[in-house]
This record gives structure tokens, C-alpha cells and sequence, in this order.
């Protein structure tokens, strides 16, 4: 077949892809021990015989070598079969660790890709005889349920889901190559497409992407990562690694050498010309196509398509991993089956080839199984989320660190993701009234949201603590076991519990600021009537539909007409007849636009009004900025959609609730797609005002075309050094503001910068200064610092984009702002902000003693916090909202206390129960982190979440899987900032 002795690894390897008709082959590597029984890949450009120096007891297997970061960039469903096969033995063999829920959701689509749809009898006989992880038996109802919803997907699409979850996973394509630092501390060097990760455990302590990493090397034992310069950065220029040995070090070296050259370089390296003399260091360098070449080979159409049949049988008995193959499994007739027959032919006289008759199953070895433990596959290192088959982005930093903790009962939470999710969720300090209205009564709590205050907080006062509150851990499991576990009824319910916010938040418009309005003179007649003509309907329309679902719930729960329960376990019925009766009302909606200009134009107009406004706002009801109630029947429907879309993908189409589902579904995205245009404009506009209530020193903030991108605090260098600022970026221009000592706690803006004609660079060697940018202006250029890498990347995406759409545009001239600052001046002149300092100082003060309107708003949390939140991430929050009963329990209580919790606009809003007209305190969720409890905290609880910020500590509690999966969501997603991915254009001015 080829010459014995010199064939290069090479030639072995294009002939096993050859015989699979595999394309995409460049993903793929061959594994073998070494002759000290280390695994390690072959050389492609070595002769083999040379690497496998004793062939008859060699195992030489097929397997996936480079994941790539998303599987969307593998062209062949041969190639994306292959990848799902390398998930399952990976599973099998404990090397990808997740959580129960995510392991069963794995397995699920393996076992719909194997025996099609879901059938209980063959279900359970099919997982009997095929054990996917150790310890299957206890995962196999929820297997089951997974696989139940997967009704009529085909195995190339369960494939591509299995896909879609699995590389999610922390795990995903990771090998741990065991090391020590310099301390001694036992460590994991692992690499993957994004560069060098270190892992303690299976819990990712750091990672160097490659754009950090200037040289690899390795010296003995020693494996050396040199870096580029990084002032801020806390590592030395060179990091050392001890390995177990030179070869262990060597093979790491190799395989990071061959990963950096195939997601990173254009084409293959060339090899370097050969000494003459003496040569230093190794020879080594890959060979191949890079990731690149092999996307452009296949979409280039330079290859022969091959079809793939599939050839599934539902017959049960199917053989299990430690079994010989059968004619079930042969999704790949030819092409995998005869791998062994291509490795006989290529002269390597070895005698285990039934390997390669497995690598049908991608190296799922007897042995293999046997020998593998799985301790971890119940911890996740990170939570998936389910949709609809899919596990859709988690929080990566907070729940790197709980990898280990107990998650055998830890559900994943359900709904699709409403945008890019990076980042971490941070909340902040507990404190009163997100307007700072005035203190409720015992609550000692400094209005200042410094981090470093040293503050009670209002969940221990008297108010939140009634020993009538407190539920024992009996009453609680006793209450849960009497209610339905399903999760339709936990959906309807969520209907119920958000349908009596909205139902409050219409309350403060139609009850309180009625009541308020009549009692003074400050409100001309038509501004009255166009507010109340149009939310009365619409408040008396959603009291009736409130009722309505309240009494499907108590049917439901078996409370009235037990007898005839069973034909009132849904809730599609009830919401397909309210959602076509709140068409009728779509005559108010589209007044909302109307409203808003027109109550902010009387504001303008009438000085007496705008204080009677700004009053109103201080009352503890007004939770919320007031325009932003005028917003919520239109954030209504979406949440409407958003709920019947995650009916709709639990309900099998055969349910009898299934119908009305996706004919309610149908309606309200119809209403849904009619208004988001108004609603996407109404919001900015409204943004804009609450903006410019923010800020002093600025005229005309809110004009045609001004569109808001992002807010929040840099460290501007001056004569003085770096002093904190806010900045405010627009679609036409950025300003920046400092927080002077006013009655309002507003941001003195201290200057300007026209987007039209600027530019953006990195500067931090120049300055000196870690994640430090220079923006050059036409006549004036700034030199700024954010707190962290992430955020200086959030804005520098946000500030190139504003400058490409200001580059593009026609838009507001910056003359527009009327009243320009007197001390725009140029970074390097000493007097650039020297009465800042004063500013600076005060503002530490100024909340304990001025007036406490306006001192919690996201700007201010954001000035405290030191970071910036977009208009991306207001409108995610917009869609993430929620409320329902919550156990809370502090770091050294005993006992959990049952609050009503509303959340909403970055923050949490505590309740004693829900018919309270006002919050008695709130969370801002902007600085702390969400985790799940460990073992050594001994919350031995389902469904618990921590929230927390140095000493500060906090659990919750929820009362269902379904539940604990959204809570987990929502503050997931309002909290992490969402990237950019995708530049506005001047047609679509707002595609958040």
C-alpha cells in the first residue's frame, strides 16, 4: 500500500480519512502509547515505524484533535457525526464533566440520534443495555424526559444539538496535562482554540490567549510561556510549568505548538532551512492545513460531496459500549467500518485493530470504560441552560469556581438567551428605594453605595425579619409536595406571579398618580386625559385576565372542582382568548409613544409640573423612574411571547394543550412585531430623559437622532493623574462628567468630544497605564483607563462602532449642546480638571448629606461600581424580567424567611408579600456575583442560589426546578453585559 519503513504519519493518516470519505479531516488526529505507555499523537511528518517502534500490541485510535469554538464551522455532517461520537466517548470515559442535568440532556440527543422518537418501553431498554456514564441508572427518567421533547428531530440534528450543548461546557475538548507551578501547587495545563488554559482540578484557574503569548518553549521538565508586555498584568514576563518529565513536556509543547498553528495562521509555517553545523532546539512544526485553508477548501467546493446515509433501527437491543458492534450502528456503512481494514493495508502489523472498528465509536474502548471514573460528571463547571435541546451561554466566571460544589439537583434554566451573554452578573449593595426615596423606618442603611461602606442591611430590619415571615424547612416540603411538580403549571404560574406586577405597575399610573394629579393643579386637561383614557382600559382589561388565571391555577392545584382537574391542567386555552381580546386594546398601546412626549414636553413646559413629577418619584411606590411605567404594557408583551415560546417548546405537539399554545404564540408575535418599532424608539427617548436628569452643564441632550450606546466610569488622566469620571456615549458624541457636590447628586459634565472624525488606539505602553485608550478628537484628544481589560474592550467596540455610524450619518451636529463646558481642554494641561478634586471628595460625602433624589439610579451604581452598563444591556434587562416568592436566608441565620421579590431594572425589589404597594428595600445588581452554595457553606437545599460581594452574603431559595432555572437566568442576564456583535446601521438605528 505504501513503502514500509519511510511513509510519513501523514500518508497513514490521508488514508484512514481517505476511506471514510472524511473532508474535513484536518480535525482529526491518531493517538497511540509511546513505549513508555504515555499517549501521544502521531507525527505527520515522521515515519511511522519510527513512532510506533512496536506494533503488534499497539491501539492506534481515530480521534477528534482540534475542537473548534463553535461547530457551526464544520462543513460535513460526516465530520459533525464524528465530533458527537468524540462527545459520547468522552462522556463514557468522565473526561467531559458536567452536571446531571446537562449529562442528561447529552445523552438524550445521543439516544434520539440512535433509535429515533421517544418510546418508554424502548427507552428503558435501550438505557438497561447501554450504559453512557457511570452510574446511569439514577439520570434515566430525566434522560427520558429530555428525550420525550426531541419528538421528530433527525440524528443530523440531534447531532448538531449535542454539539450546540457540549461545547459549552467548560470540559469540551479539554485534556489535563498534570504540572506544578513554582510554588509546587499541582496544577493542569490543558489547550484549546483560545489559547493555554491552567486548571486546578477541573476548575479553570486562569487562561493565556494566544494574542498574549509571545514564545513557547520548553527547557527539561520546564514548560515556559513567555509574554507580551502587560503593565497591569499580575505574572511575571515568563511563566514556568514543571511537568512530570522531558517527554511529558515535550508532547504538551508540541500539541499547544500545533493548536496555535492551526486556529491562528493563514497557511501552514514553512519549515525552517537546516543548519549547517549545530542545531538548537527542536525541528518540530505543524503540518497540515490550518482551521483557514480547511474552511476555504470546503466552501470552495473543492471536494466531491459524498452522501451520508444514516440507517437507524428502532429495534431495542442495542449492543452497549463494552459490546461488539451491530448492524444498528452503522451510520457510516463504509467509511468508519473500515478503518481497521485501512490501517492492515498501510503495512503496521497491529494486532488490535478492533480500535479502529471502533472508531465508529471515536476510541469507545472496553478497557477504556473500565477503567475511567467519572466522580465529577455530576458537578458541573459550568450551568448549561436548556433550550429547546440546546444549552445556550452560562456564566463563566462565578461558576468556574463552583465547579465541585453539589449539583446533583441543580436544574438548568429553560429560556432561549435574548442576546450575548459574557461577563459575569454583579450586584450590588442592598439599599432603600431605587429612587432614594426616604428611608423606611429602622433601616440603617447609608444611601452612599461605596463598596467599601461598612453598612447594615434593610433584609436584617425589623420589617423583613417578622418572626411571622419565617417558614420552617417542614411547612415548606409539605407545601411543595401538595402542589403540582410539572413544569406547564410552573409556567402558568409565572403567567400569574409577573401578571400581579404588571397589574402593580399599572396601579401607580391609573390609582396613585391619578389620585396624585387631581390633587394639584399642575397637569393641563388633554395631557390628563390622553394618560388615563388610554392605561385605564388596559389596567381594568388585565385585573379580569389576573382572575382569570388565578382561578385555572386553583383548579389546577386541585383547590376547587378537584373532580374535574384533569380538564383544566393548561393554561393555552386561557391565554389564546385573553391575548385575542387584548388585540382590541392595541388602539391604547400605540398611544404610549404619544404619551411620553407629551408628558415629558409638559415637564419641559411647566415648571410646576416637572417638581410635581420629580415629588412623585421620591414616594416609595414609584419604585421605578416614573416614565418608565409608561413603558410597561409594551415590555408586557414581549414577556407574553417570551412565556408561550417556552410552553410551546415543552409541550409535545400531540398535547392537548399544544394547539391553543402556538395559536397564542401566533397572536401575540404578531402584536409583538407590529409595536417593537415604537417601543425600540420610545425607549431611547426615554433613556435620553432619564439621562438628562442625570446630568448639569448641557443643553438640548435629547434631540432628533441622538441615539444613547453606553454609560459608566473610566478614569480620565489629567496634570493631576488618573481622576474617576462618567462617560456618556452617544451615537454623535461622548461626554464626560464628574459628580459634583449638588442638592440633586447630579454629573457636572466637564467636556465633550465629537465622534465624527475621531480616533481610537490602545496606549498603555505610551502612558504606562493598565487598559488605557487615547481618543483624538479634531481639536482635542483624551487619554482614558478602565477598570479592567473587559471593560476596555466593551468600549472601545462601543466607541469605534459610534464613530463608524457618526462617520456614515448626517446626524446632530455637536453645536447642539448649547451649553458647552469652560475647561475642554487637552489631556496634558495641568489645569484640565483641578477642581475636580474638590468634586472627587465631596462626592464621598455628598449622599449622606444632601437630599437623596437620584442617588441609586444605574448611573450612580455604575460611578460606584466602576463599571458601564449599554443599551444593549437595558434592553436584555427589559426582556428578563420576573417576580414570585423566594426563601432568603443571611450567611449566619438560621431559617429561611419567605419574601415577594420583583426583578427588575438591574435590581432586586423585596417584598413582604405581594398586595404591598412599595418595596421596603432593593439590591442594585451591578458588583456582586451569583454562585450556587458549596458543600462547605451546608445549605443542604434544593434549589438555592448566593448572592454575594466581600462580606456580604445572601441565599435564596426557590420553590421548584422551573423556578430556581429562571431566577438563575434573569439576574444572569441582566447582569452580564452584553457584546456587541454587530455594528448599527443608519436604517436599523437600534437593532439591540
Amino acid at each position: 500500500f505504501f513503502i514500509q519503513q519511510r511513509a510519513p504519519g501523514k500518508v497513514l493518516h490521508d488514508a484512514v480519512c481517505n476511506h471514510l470519505n472524511l473532508v474535513e479531516g484536518d480535525y482529526f488526529g491518531l493517538e497511540f502509547p509511546d513505549h513508555k505507555k504515555m499517549m501521544v499523537w502521531l507525527d505527520l511528518l515522521k515515519p511511522v515505524m519510527k513512532q510506533i517502534r512496536r506494533p503488534k500490541h499497539v491501539v492506534v485510535k481515530f480521534v477528534v484533535k482540534f475542537f473548534p469554538p463553535d461547530h457551526a464551522q464544520l462543513q460535513e455532517e460526516l465530520t459533525r457525526y464524528l465530533f458527537a461520537l468524540q462527545v459520547k466517548q468522552d462522556l463514557a470515559q468522565g473526561r467531559l464533566t458536567c452536571n446531571d442535568t446537562s449529562t442528561a440532556l447529552l445523552i438524550s440527543h445521543i439516544v434520539q440520534s440512535e433509535i429515533g422518537d421517544f418510546d418508554e418501553t424502548i427507552d428503558r431498554e435501550h438505557l438497561a443495555k447501554n450504559k453512557y456514564i457511570p452510574q446511569q441508572e439514577a439520570l434515566e427518567d430525566k434522560i427520558m424526559e429530555f428525550h420525550r421533547s426531541h419528538m421528530g428531530q433527525t440524528p443530523a440534528e440531534s447531532d448538531f444539538q449535542l454539539l450546540e450543548i457540549a461545547r459549552r461546557l467548560e470540559m469540551y475538548g479539554i485534556r489535563l496535562h498534570p504540572a506544578k507551578d513554582r510554588e509546587g501547587t499541582k496544577i493542569n495545563l490543558a489547550v484549546a482554540n483560545t489559547g493555554i488554559l491552567v486548571f486546578q482540578g477541573h476548575t479553570k484557574i486562569n487562561a493565556f490567549n494566544w494574542a498574549k503569548v509571545r514564545k513557547l518553549s520548553f527547557k527539561r521538565k520546564r514548560f515556559l510561556i513567555k509574554l507580551r508586555p502587560d503593565v497591569n498584568s499580575s505574572f511575571q514576563d515568563t511563566l514556568e510549568f514543571l511537568m512530570a518529565s522531558r517527554d511529558f513536556c515535550k508532547s504538551f509543547w508540541k500539541i499547544c505548538v500545533e493548536h496555535h498553528a492551526f486556529f491562528r495562521l493563514f497557511e501552514e509555517p514553512k519549515p525552517k532551512p537546516k543548519p549547517v553545523l549545530f542545531s538548537r532546539g527542536s525541528s518540530f512544526r505543524f503540518s497540515g492545513r490550518t482551521q483557514k485553508q480547511v474552511l476555504d477548501y470546503v466552501k470552495e467546493g473543492g471536494h466531491k460531496k459524498v452522501q451520508f446515509e444514516r440507517k437507524h433501527s428502532k429495534i431495542h437491543s442495542i449492543r452497549s459500549l463494552t459490546a461488539q458492534p451491530s448492524e444498528q450502528h452503522t451510520e457510516v456503512p463504509k467509511q468508519v467500518s473500515d478503518v481497521d481494514e485501512t490501517l492492515k493495508s498501510c503495512f503496521l502489523n497491529i494486532s488490535s485493530l478492533q480500535s479502529c472498528r471502533q472508531g465508529k465509536e471515536l476510541k469507545a474502548s472496553t478497557e477504556d470504560t473500565g477503567q475511567h471514573k467519572s466522580p465529577s460528571l455530576k458537578k458541573s463547571p459550568k450551568e448549561g441552560r436548556k433550550v429547546d435541546g440546546a444549552v445556550v451561554s452560562t456564566v463563566e466566571e462565578e461558576e468556574e469556581a463552583a465547579k465541585d460544589r453539589m449539583q446533583q439537583n441543580r436544574p438548568q434554566s429553560q429560556q432561549p438567551s435574548t442576546g450575548s451573554l459574557t461577563g459575569s452578573p454583579h450586584l450590588s449593595e442592598l439599599s432603600i428605594n431605587s429612587q432614594g426615596g426616604p428611608s423606611v423606618a429602622n433601616m440603617s442603611l447609608s444611601p452612599n453605595l461605596s463598596p467599601d461602606a461598612k453598612q447594615s442591611s434593610p433584609l436584617i430590619s425589623p420589617l423583613l425579619n417578622d418572626p411571622t415571615c419565617i417558614r420552617t424547612d417542614d411547612e415548606e416540603e409539605v407545601k411543595r409536595k401538595r402542589f403540582p411538580t410539572e413544569k406547564a403549571y410552573f409556567i402558568a404560574k409565572e403567567v400569574a406571579t409577573t401578571e400581579r406586577t404588571y397589574l402593580k405597575d399599572l396601579e401607580v399610573i391609573t390609582l396613585w398618580f391619578q389620585n396624585a394629579v387631581s390633587k394639584e393643579d399642575c397637569m393641563p386637561e388633554t395631557l390628563k386625559n390622553l394618560i388615563f383614557s388610554n392605561f385605564e382600559p388596559l389596567h381594568k382589561f388585565h385585573s379580569g385576565f389576573l382572575k382569570e388565571i388565578e382561578q385555572r391555577l386553583a383548579l389546577w392545584e386541585g383547590r376547587s372542582n378537584a373532580h374535574i382537574k384533569g380538564d383544566y391542567q393548561r393554561i393555552g386555552d386561557v391565554m389564546l382568548k385573553n391575548i385575542q381580546s387584548m388585540k382590541q386594546l392595541t388602539i391604547h398601546l400605540w398611544k404610549h409613544n404619544e404619551i411620553l412626549m407629551e408628558l415629558e414636553n409638559g415637564i419641559k413646559n411647566s415648571r410646576k409640573l416637572e417638581t410635581f413629577c420629580r415629588d412623585f418619584e421620591l414616594q416609595k411606590v414609584c419604585y421605578l423612574p416614573l416614565n418608565t411605567f409608561l413603558l410597561r404594557p409594551l415590555h408586557r408583551l414581549m414577556h407574553y411571547k417570551q412565556i408561550m415560546e417556552r410552553l410551546c417548546k415543552h409541550y409535545p405537539p400531540s398535547h392537548v394543550d399544544f394547539r391553543d399554545s402556538r395559536a397564542a404564540l401566533a397572536e401575540i408575535s404578531e402584536m409583538v412585531a407590529q409595536l417593537h418599532g415604537n417601543m425600540i424608539k420610545m425607549e431611547n427617548f426615554q433613556k435620553l430623559h432619564e439621562l438628562k436628569k442625570d446630568l448639569i452643564g448641557i443643553d438640548n441632550l435629547v434631540i432628533p437622532g441622538r441615539e444613547f450606546i453606553r454609560l459608566g466610569s473610566l478614569s480620565k488622566l489629567s496634570g493631576k493623574g488618573l481622576q474617576q469620571r462618567m462617560f456618556f456615549l452617544f451615537n454623535d458624541i461622548l461626554l464626560y462628567t464628574s459628580r459634583g457636590l449638588t442638592a440633586s447628586n447630579q454629573f457636572k459634565v466637564h467636556g465633550h468630544l465629537p465622534l465624527y472624525g475621531m480616533t481610537i488606539e490602545e496606549s498603555e505602553e505610551e502612558w504606562g497605564v493598565p487598559h488605557c485608550l487615547t481618543l483624538r478628537g479634531q481639536h482635542q484628544s483624551i487619554v482614558v483607563a478602565a477598570s479592567t481589560r473587559a471593560e476596555m474592550d466593551k468600549w472601545t467596540e462601543d466607541v469605534q462602532m459610534a464613530i463608524d455610524l457618526a462617520e456614515k450619518s448626517s446626524g446632530p451636529a455637536p453645536e447642539l449642546l448649547a451649553s458647552s463646558p469652560p475647561d475642554n481642554k487637552s489631556p496634558d494641561e495641568t489645569t484640565v480638571d483641578q477642581e475636580s478634586e474638590d468634586d472627587l471628595s465631596a462626592s464621598r460625602t455628598s449622599l449622606e448629606r444632601q437630599s437623596p433624589h437620584r442617588g441609586n439610579t444605574t448611573v450612580h451604581v455604575c460611578w460606584h461600581r466602576n463599571t458601564s452598563v449599554s443599551m444593549i444591556d437595558f434592553s436584555i434587562a427589559v426582556e428578563n424580567q420576573l417576580s414570585g416568592n423566594l426563601l432568603r436566608k443571611f450567611k449566619n441565620s438560621n431559617g429561611w424567611q419567605k419574601l415577594w421579590v420583583v426583578f427588575t431594572n438591574f435590581c432586586m425589589f423585596f417584598y413582604k408579600s405581594h398586595q404591598d404597594n412599595h418595596p421596603l428595600a432593593s439590591l442594585p445588581l451591578l458588583g456582586y456575583s451569583l454562585t450556587i452554595p458549596s458543600e462547605s457553606e451546608n445549605i443542604h437545599k434544593d434549589y438555592v442560589f448566593k448572592l454575594h460581594f466581600k462580606s456580604h452574603v445572601y441565599y435564596f431559595r426557590a420553590e421548584s426546578e422551573y423556578t430556581f432555572e429562571r431566577w438563575m437566568e434573569v439576574i444572569r442576564s441582566a447582569t452580564s453585559s452584553a457584546s456587541r456583535t454587530r455594528a448599527l446601521s443608519h436604517k436599523e438605528p437600534h437593532a439591540y
